[in-house]
């Protein structure tokens, strides 16, 4: 039997009266490349439609955009020709909607102009990849403990989704925990040995972040996302690539860091990478032939930089050093000599550390901190001997910087203040 023929046109006007479907963000959004005038916003959807972010500096007020109309499904849009140090809020369209944003929780600040101080709080996570309890109870317990005090950066120290940097790694264990800081503040990461390259188009670590190559933050252009440096206010930050980076010489890697750290001027410089020179953590750096690298080839062209801070990860623990220069050996050879001041830091105890020289200066002394408990911790001996204090700790670390003063705070998942 035929169908009638009013079938068809029935099912025509059927199918055209359907509503389209609604773009839906499923990451994001998160902040990438923060400078004094601009951000990189970026997002992703399910469905692939044009990218669009309305800001202004007044909330509720949108009053500027920036689109792109070509439909996909990973957005990454240029926000510039921005004021310094200035609050924005912003929302995501698909060029005709809001997707998300637009209220009073969904901003960026921009830095400060280069050179001039301004308080900052950085949180920094180490290992921070492995979704669970003990990653939400550090999370959290830093979120209670800055209250209202909004977090300026964020530092990731490497193994950013365990075990192997998927996709759906990334997305379950680092942006869907995270969100509420990331649509806020500038995600700074560093690669580690589990943030693994994948094939195929937008499928691991160096496509979901935008990272400077071309100096576009401040610092010597490095020419690759592995190693990069950025200003923000009266900081120097670099990060480099002790994964998968040249660490034997003739190193680019090395040659870039001795670069960038001579053409800094900035008052403080933080160093941030994967690995550690000296822990006895879950890892030995004595034996650990990255570490020993470091120690020997990278840690002395830091210093020499006046490196003030380094930050590392990949020992599921946390360490903190004495103010120290010129120890390159392993942990047997280190003595009182290469302490600059062999107190315990802290104010309450002996003293806070003091370095002359507001400004980079060679070997006032470093401090090397290990932080690779933001969401696991393994058994250590914990006891090298550069080491002011250190355990088997879920925790992360807050940095405050105002001025001359930086303070740095471990704070672990139950909210305790431990150094």
């Amino acid at each position: 039997m035929k169908p009638s023929r009013w079938i068809l046109p029935a099912l025509l006007a059927l199918c055209v009266a359907q509503p389209a479907l609604a773009a839906t963000v499923i990451r994001g959004p998160y902040l990438q490349m923060g400078s004094d005038d601009f951000v990189v916003v970026r997002w992703r959807t399910e469905l692939a439609v044009p990218s669009e972010v309305q800001f202004g500096v007044v909330e509720g007020v949108l009053d500027q955009l920036v689109s792109d109309a070509t439909p996909k499904t990973e957005h990454e849009i240029l926000v510039d020709g921005l004021d310094p140090d200035t609050r924005y809020w912003y929302a995501i369209s698909d060029g005709s909607t809001v997707m998300t944003g637009g209220d009073a929780d969904t901003w960026f600040r921009t830095s400060p102009a280069t050179g001039t101080p301004r308080p900052m709080r950085i949180w920094v996570l180490g290992d921070s990849g492995l979704q669970g309890p003990d990653q939400l109870a550090v999370r959290d317990a830093y979120l209670a403990a800055t209250g209202d005090r909004a977090t300026d950066l964020v530092l990731m120290l490497g193994d950013n989704a365990y075990a192997d940097g998927t996709d759906l790694e990334h997305q379950y264990e680092l942006f869907i925990p995270y969100a509420e800081v990331l649509r806020n503040a500038v995600l700074w990461p560093a690669r580690g040995n589990h943030d693994v390259i994948h094939p195929g188009e937008d499928n691991d670590y160096f496509e979901f972040f935008t990272l400077p190559t071309g100096g576009e933050c401040g610092g010597v252009a490095s020419g690759t996302e592995s190693w990069f440096s950025f200003d923000v206010g009266n900081v120097h930050f670099i990060c480099f690539d002790s994964y998968q980076g040249d660490l034997s010489p003739p190193s680019a890697m090395l040659d870039w860091i001795a670069a960038d750290l001579a053409a800094n001027e900035l008052e403080w410089t933080i160093a941030f990478t994967h690995y550690s020179p000296y822990t006895k953590g879950s890892h030995d750096s004595d034996l650990q032939w990255a570490s020993i690298q470091l120690r020997e080839q990278f840690v002395p062209v830091l210093e020499a930089g006046g490196v003030d801070l380094v930050l590392t990860g990949h020992s599921h623990g946390y360490e903190r050093s004495y103010l120290i220069d010129g120890h390159y050996g392993d942990s047997t050879t280190f003595t009182s000599s290469h302490q600059v001041d062999a107190g315990d830091g802290d104010p309450l105890g002996d003293g806070e550390y003091f370095k002359p020289t507001r400004a980079p200066a060679p070997h006032e002394g470093t401090v090397y901190c290990v932080a690779g408990s933001a969401s696991r911790t393994n058994t250590g001996v914990f006891g090298h001997p550069a080491m002011v204090t250190g355990g088997e700790i879920l925790g992360s670390v807050a940095l405050e910087i105002d001025g001359n003063v930086l303070t740095a705070e471990f704070i672990t998942s139950t909210g305790e203040v431990w150094d």
